[in-house]
């Protein structure tokens, strides 16, 4: 029940900050976490759309695409994370998002 409220609490503080990155991230990551990975990645779509730079939600939005079956859109969605850690100077992150497109293929 707590997970609910753990939801209903974050769509509430974004209701009142839509442009909160960081609380967009958060509602990904609470339906990740709720076993709900199509709503996840449409939260995390949603975030890159208005901040393509952050470079995070790219590898939990292509993980909840995977979980949900869409592995086209997963595979997208590695390939934009890695441009978009290569152009924030981060290969860390760029080196993780490619490991995970490589295991998808």
């Amino acid at each position: 029940m707590r997970t609910m409220g753990r939801l209903e609490d974050l769509q509430r503080l974004l209701e009142q900050d839509p442009a909160n990155n960081r609380l967009q991230y958060m509602l990904g990551m609470e339906y990740l976490s709720q076993g709900k990975p199509a709503e996840a990645a449409a939260a995390l779509r949603s975030l890159l759309e208005r901040d393509p730079g952050y470079v995070p939600a790219y590898y939990q939005a292509a993980r909840a695409c995977e979980q949900a079956g869409d592995f086209d859109g997963a595979r997208e969605l590695y390939r934009r994370g890695i441009e978009a850690a290569r152009r924030a100077g981060d290969s860390h992150a760029a080196s993780e998002l490619q490991a995970a497109l490589d295991l998808l293929g």
